[in-house]
């Protein structure tokens, strides 16, 4: 595909939003969800699926279930950042890229060196005790055998990520909506944009350079003025060399 007329638009455009979810880190080695190869479909637990296992009510009763779980298929600490998490640091030194919201939990993007990061559903690197709020690294909770516990009060630590059947934080979700509503280009890549409320927040963008970038189509296709199926890293890459 010639880039040209997208390089254009990002080149004019002092406002710019990436919207993006678990694709944007597949090249970096960390699964998605809902692809063949993808977290979802590839879980090794035939018991429970993945959306029961990340679930409030599945870490408060099967807490030492999940934590083997989650250890093993959601932290992925030799991960780098990839071509499309340089380019976003890139355009946002520019003074071209207002924000960064993503859906996914894994920091890159801050490992990256992205300042503005609005992370939807949290992060793996912070954790917290859930009966005093003590605060604890990722490293800590991976060094925990089992369960990791607070060494203040005995408390359970859990991560600062969003599990199913919890609310996503309010002042997180405005701000990202106001970035988006008030986007000249807004970028979307790597989500199948079915995870609500999160993919409701692209009908909030009132401009005319919507570029979506996902290998698979998505329910969103109709609305984007620019489709695109190819490597995330190589299109923005392309879009600021």
């Amino acid at each position: 595909m010639d880039f040209k007329e997208l390089k254009d638009r990002v080149s004019e455009s002092s406002r710019i939003v990436f919207f993006g979810g678990a694709g944007t880190s597949t090249e970096s080695g960390i699964p998605d969800f809902r692809s063949a190869e993808g977290l979802y479909n590839a879980s090794g637990d035939e018991t429970y699926a993945p959306e029961e296992i990340l679930s409030r009510d599945f870490f408060k009763a099967r807490t030492e279930a999940f934590y083997t779980f989650y250890k093993s298929k959601m932290i992925y600490p030799e991960a780098k950042p990839n071509k499309a998490h340089e380019a976003l640091v890139k355009l946002e030194r520019q003074g071209k890229l207002q924000a960064v919201i993503t859906q996914n939990i894994d920091g890159l993007h801050q490992l990256a060196g992205s300042k503005n990061v609005l992370e939807l559903h949290g992060s793996v690197q912070s954790n917290h005790c859930i009966a005093c709020y003590a605060k604890y690294p990722l490293p800590y909770v991976m060094e925990s055998p089992g369960v990791p516990v607070c060494r203040q009060c005995g408390g359970i630590v859990k991560p600062d990520v969003v599990l199913y059947q919890e609310n996503l934080d309010m002042d997180v979700l405005e701000r990202a909506a106001s970035y988006i509503h008030k986007a000249e280009v807004l970028i979307v890549a790597g989500t199948s944009l079915t995870v609500q409320p999160a993919a409701g927040l692209l009908r909030l963008y009132e401009g005319n350079a919507f570029i979506l970038i996902n290998k698979s189509a998505t329910a969103m296709d109709g609305l984007a003025d620019y489709v695109i199926s190819d490597s995330i890293g190589r299109v923005l890459h392309a879009l600021v060399e």
